[in-house]
């Protein structure tokens, strides 16, 4: 009995002494080892495997939890899969651990909006905005800009849609809420305008056709009302031909 208990205390020295002398990972190598598996879980994101995704996502934090972009990542998983709760946990945690960046910022203002928070959301926009190294301040105004309609802020929304279009005067994003901006402040003519900016660059969406026939059918154009009644029935039938625009992109 004795024999057995020094061998097992033995066995377990050795064991750790074993651990203790396997090295540690620098910092750079865990971070890296962060960047490939947020690049991965990306990649089954696109594809649809989302099981596979929240796997490389989870070991992507936990090999750096200070890495925001994959605290990002994994919040537009949760948000997909329907997890909000989760989804909001990890964009708070991409902001606390890199609180300037655009995308961070915009992503996690995106979020906020859709989820009915609108008012808060407009500070991670604007922060967003100032970025110097953010590459698209349009879609972060833009966001700003829909949001603000959203909660019927017109004259917020089209000094943000209008900032927007300065950075990107093609930007769908911006040209569709700013038809509409206009179409509630009953400047039809230039709702129109903008509404064909609009279809000259993105495809037509339910509630661009629904915009236009508003539109035409207030500018007393039945012609062009009935063609975007027709588009709206055929391709979302049942479809109400009420205005709104308002959606947010991340980026």
């Amino acid at each position: 009995m004795k024999t057995t208990s020094r061998l097992t205390i033995l066995g377990l020295a050795l064991l750790l002494v074993a651990c203790s002398s396997s090295p540690k990972k620098s910092d750079t190598e865990l971070r890296r080892a962060a960047e490939t598996n947020t690049s991965l879980g990306r990649q089954y994101m696109d594809r649809g495997e989302y099981e596979v995704a929240l796997e490389k996502l989870k070991r992507a934090v936990a090999y750096d939890k200070t890495y925001a972009p994959a605290h990002t990542m994994l919040a537009v998983l949760y948000e997909t899969i329907g997890q909000m709760d989760e989804a909001g946990v990890e964009y708070r945690k991409a902001v606390q651990y890199d609180p300037k960046d655009g995308s961070v910022n915009n992503n996690y203002g995106a979020f906020l909006c859709g989820t009915g928070k609108q008012k808060e959301a407009e500070r991670y926009f604007l922060t967003a905005v100032d970025d110097p190294f953010y590459d698209t301040p349009a879609v972060a105004l833009s966001n700003a800009g829909a949001c603000a309609l959203a909660i019927g802020d017109l004259d917020k929304a089209e000094t943000y849609l209008r900032q927007s279009l300065e950075y990107d005067n093609q930007l769908g994003a911006a040209l569709l809420p700013m038809a509409e901006v206009s179409y509630r402040k009953e400047s039809y003519l230039r709702a129109r305008a903008f509404l064909q900016r609009f279809e000259a660059v993105s495809p037509t969406t339910r509630d661009s056709l629904s915009l236009g026939y508003n539109i035409e059918t207030r500018l007393g154009d039945q012609a062009s009302a009935e063609r975007y009644r027709l588009e709206l029935m055929e391709r979302y039938p049942g479809a109400m031909a009420t205005g709104g625009a308002g959606s947010q992109e991340q980026q």
